[in-house]
């Protein structure tokens, strides 16, 4: 089952990759790091929800037809 298609599966990739090198290589304060790493956390789970929600609605609509 899959549930992005290979753009969104870059972008959260990229995402990741991102803040993995922000929060280990960049010399912050640690609330900023936890504040960065929640971000990150919440836009993947939000983007992989709506996808699969959206993936959920499409076959909906395909089967009433």
């Amino acid at each position: 089952m899959k549930v992005f298609n290979g753009i969104q599966e870059a972008l959260v990739l990229a995402l990741m990759l991102v803040s993995v090198l922000v929060l280990f290589y960049v010399n912050i304060d640690i609330t900023y790091k936890i504040g960065i790493g929640a971000i990150v956390f919440i836009i993947i789970f939000l983007s992989t929800l709506a996808a699969t929600l959206l993936r959920q609605q499409r076959e909906i609509q395909q089967a009433q037809t």
